[in-house]
């Protein structure tokens, strides 16, 4: 009954938008046929699943303006032609493309590096740009010497070019062109959410950009260049810079089965540009499982403008809570407002409400690499510098599958590989398993003086391993190496190097000699039997996007503090898996070396602390899942050694706070906190079974 409900609702819901279409209040465009490759950079998927839910078009837009901006109209409809003369001045250089209006050269000595102008004294930035600015400074791609940059971007406020607007920066032209590097905007960046002003709000930004790109929200198809524009969503000046509450997707059912069918609340307007679409959704209302609610109270005049209708809806209006309709809603209504863009797209997304557009001619946000039709696509405004560099270095430019699969593509650096298959995200998807086999990589900090070290034990219990391949011996300590004799004979080649610039975050550098998927890294200290490794690297052969291993801690919310907090007690639960005695995949030590910026690194190596714990942050925010802690025999202790040796560091009291620091640190860079909690422990099949000790496998991991 539930379906044939749903049934009779979306047939009749159809039947009022054929009625709308005949009466001219919406006018749907159709969707349009998939572009040819070259279009967006990938022609269409052979054989690609229909989803039983609306095909979203290509070229649809989202309704949304800046709140506040242009109450009430007297405009009529602005033609084509008229949309193309307002914004002529804004494209002179609208053939651009980034062969003709890039110069490639720049990028070929350093790489991709963005440059930030300083601040001109005087000028004013909206929170929203410093938000932009901050990011980019942020990121690993920024320079602060221009020398050495591939890209540019203004620290004058373009963000907002409406003149209405208090935001809005006067004399712009003047000042762009007055800038010593502008060279006519070749290789520059220019962000904008909003252009234009009422009654027309055209698409004109003010002043020339010359061969600069535009990052802009609320861009048509008709204005938007291919393969050198970024199309980017509508965002609130309270959008967070980086991370941000959690979606709502709870299960894995698309669409999400919910309380409404079809849900909408925002503005309507009466007259001008926006009106059409949103003054015809009562016809659909059906106030139980399609509610579309919109409201006149809006603007200074809106009781000048009001019609028969106002009344009513704004009382209806009243009734319902935004946020509980957008988080019980299988679809969300997308209607174009008095620019393209809207703030609803973002919300509906992060809401897992998949998104239903009536705004034709909106080029869709990052629609380059991101293939909208599947409609289950949440947003990061860190796509955009990825986005730009996979233009510029062609030859190692992300596919779509790695943009449109998990974990996306700000993770799966491409530098890496070009071969899926050297990820440990998509073996399912090629059905390939990892190496049989692993490489150890010991961290050595102290020096070699007696045969009877934990170092010297460690590396013969390893060595004993059936799938050690290699040991990788980092020699990070002050005195020289020791003689080739001092080290035990084992079965597998023993590899001392000495460690570079004698710093934690050498541990994690993608060594050349890491020749296996697997990479087992241990602390010089620890203490673990051949059967223990040989049962951790099985578990992790199932697991291998994850970080395996012995050694738990947890993280907490400290509400006292209003700050996060670290714990080495033994409770119920963990959320790291210290890198003492722990398996992952060797890209984990790629991408600590080439995603996580300077600043978190040099922190490390500064307190020569906290680098598992930025490996777990590392993972888990790749990953979005805890680690994996499996059994073992002994309890896992860190070695109290002497007081002048560097491996002290266990017994120095401000260890501990140190680590309490980085946690709160590595949290405020990823804009959240990603570790997550479990209390899953994997143990061997017959553990502790009242069976025949001879019968279990991994039998060792019982005796004391």
């Amino acid at each position: 009954m539930q379906a044939k409900k749903r049934y009779l609702t979306l047939l009749s819901a159809a039947t009022c938008l054929a009625l709308l279409l005949y009466l001219g209040g919406v006018q749907l465009r159709a969707a349009r046929a998939p572009p040819p490759a070259g279009r967006h950079g990938a022609a269409p998927r052979p054989g690609s699943e229909q989803r039983p839910w609306p095909r979203f078009p290509d070229a649809l837009r989202s309704f949304g303006e800046p709140e506040g901006a242009g109450g009430g109209g007297g405009a009529g409809r602005v033609s084509p032609r008229q949309r193309r003369d307002g914004s002529a001045g804004l494209y002179r250089g609208r053939r651009c493309r980034m062969e003709s209006c890039f110069d490639f050269a720049l990028c070929q000595k350093n790489g991709f590096k963005v440059y930030v102008y300083p601040q001109q004294k005087g000028e004013k930035i909206a929170e929203s740009y410093q938000n932009v600015l901050a990011a980019i400074e942020g990121s690993r791609f920024y320079t602060s010497d221009p020398s050495q940059a591939c890209l540019f971007v203004l620290s004058l406020d373009t963000l907002d070019r409406d003149q209405l607007s208090p935001q809005y920066v006067h004399n712009l032209r003047s000042k762009v062109q007055s800038l010593h590097l502008w060279n006519n905007g070749r290789n520059h960046l220019i962000f904008n959410l909003y252009s234009g002003t009422w009654p027309d709000y055209t698409e004109d930004v003010g002043f020339d950009i010359g061969q600069a790109m535009l990052a802009k929200a609320s861009i048509s198809t008709e204005n938007f260049r291919p393969n050198f524009d970024v199309s980017i969503p509508l965002f609130s000046k309270d959008h967070p810079r980086t991370g941000g509450e959690k979606g709502f997707l709870r299960f894995n059912t698309i669409p999400p089965l919910r309380k409404y069918m079809l849900v909408f609340k925002g503005k309507r307007y009466l007259t001008g540009i926006g009106s059409d679409t949103r003054n015809a959704l009562y016809h659909v209302h059906n106030g139980e499982d399609v509610v579309l609610l919109t409201t006149c109270k809006h603007g200074k005049d809106w009781q000048k403008h009001k019609d028969s209708r106002c009344d009513k809806d704004n009382t209806e209006y009243e009734k319902y809570d935004y946020r509980e309709m957008l988080h019980n809603a299988t679809f969300c209504l997308v209607p174009r407002g008095r620019r393209l863009g809207s703030f609803r797209f973002l919300e509906a997304l992060q809401a897992a409400c998949v998104p239903v557009m009536l705004s034709n001619g909106w080029e869709l946000p990052f629609s380059e690499v991101i293939d909208w039709k599947q409609a289950a696509v949440i947003g990061d405004e860190r796509l955009l510098l990825q986005i730009i560099q996979d233009r510029i270095f062609k030859h190692i430019s992300r596919n779509s599958l790695i943009w449109n699969k998990h974990p996306g593509g700000l993770f799966v650096l491409p530098q890496y590989s070009s071969y899926l298959g050297d990820f440990p995200y998509y073996y399912a998807n090629l059905g390939l398993k990892p190496l049989p086999t692993f490489t150890a990589v010991i961290h050595a900090v102290t020096p070699l003086v007696s045969q009877s070290q934990p170092v010297l034990k460690l590396l013969v219990a390893v060595a004993k391993s059936q799938y050690c391949a290699k040991i990788i011996v980092l020699w990070n300590c002050d005195k020289p190496l020791p003689a080739k004799h001092r080290w035990p004979a084992t079965s597998v080649p023993v590899i001392v190097i000495e460690g570079e610039s004698k710093v934690m975050s050498s541990r994690f550098l993608p060594y050349d000699n890491i020749g296996t998927d697997a990479v087992l890294s241990l602390d010089e200290d620890t203490v673990l039997s051949t059967t223990e490794v040989d049962f951790a690297f099985t578990v992790w052969q199932s697991f291998p996007e994850r970080i395996v291993g012995y050694p738990a801690r947890s993280h907490f919310w400290d509400n006292t503090k209003e700050r996060w907090g670290y714990t080495s007690k033994w409770t119920n639960d963990y959320s790291m898996v210290l890198t003492g005695a722990a398996i992952y995949h060797k890209y984990y030590h790629y991408l600590y070396t080439h995603y996580l910026p300077a600043s978190l690194k040099n922190m490390v190596d500064q307190l020569a602390n906290c680098e598992d714990i930025l490996m777990n942050f590392l993972v888990s925010a790749v990953t979005k899942l805890p680690p994996i802690k499996v059994t073992q025999k002994k309890q896992y202790k860190e070695t109290m050694m002497g007081q002048t040796s560097r491996a002290s560091r266990w017994a120095d009291p401000d260890h501990f706070a140190q680590r309490q620091s980085c946690m709160n640190t590595f949290a405020s860079w990823f804009g959240y906190m990603p570790l997550i909690h479990s209390q899953m422990r994997l143990d061997p099949v017959l553990f502790k079974d009242q069976v025949s000790i001879l019968r279990k496998k991994y039998r060792d991991i019982e005796r004391l």
